[in-house]
């Protein structure tokens, strides 16, 4: 099986980014803790603060046949172009956020992006990447 974790924009910023919100931990600390947890799996992981980027990353995951995790950060409540990427992809995705959306800001409750994921995790930190990846290796093949 393989995976990719794509994370959008100021998330190259966790463990620094108010870590009140988002935790102590860099993203890339964490991704080597998954890789090593998920030891027969393929992770990739891909950060990027550009759109086109992000939309590339997603048809490559699903050139790849690669299931995806994704937190779009705020193209999360913007962005229809991920959108039609994720639904373009013939491949499942899991949308992630690490904070709790839903107790934050108004303009973060709306999501663009959820209707073309086949769930949605939040306000668990980053243990919602690892809960979207096991939820993958567990589906019936």
């Amino acid at each position: 099986m393989q995976v990719y974790i794509i994370n959008g924009p100021n998330l190259n910023l966790l463990g620094s980014r108010e870590p009140e919100l988002y935790g102590k931990s860099s993203f890339e600390d964490y991704y080597k803790t998954l890789k090593a947890y998920f030891n027969t799996t393929t992770i990739s992981y891909k950060q990027s603060n550009n759109e086109e980027e992000l939309i590339n990353v997603i048809h490559e995951a699903g050139n790849n046949n690669a299931c995806i995790v994704i937190n779009a950060g705020a193209y999360t409540h913007t962005s229809l172009a991920i959108a039609d990427a994720l639904r373009s992809v013939k491949v499942p995705a899991i949308e992630v956020h690490v904070s709790h959306v839903f107790a934050r800001e108004s303009y973060r409750h709306i999501s663009k992006i959820s209707a073309s994921c086949i769930g949605s995790i939040c306000g668990l930190g980053l243990y919602g990447y690892k809960a979207a990846i096991e939820y993958f290796i567990n589906q019936p093949k």
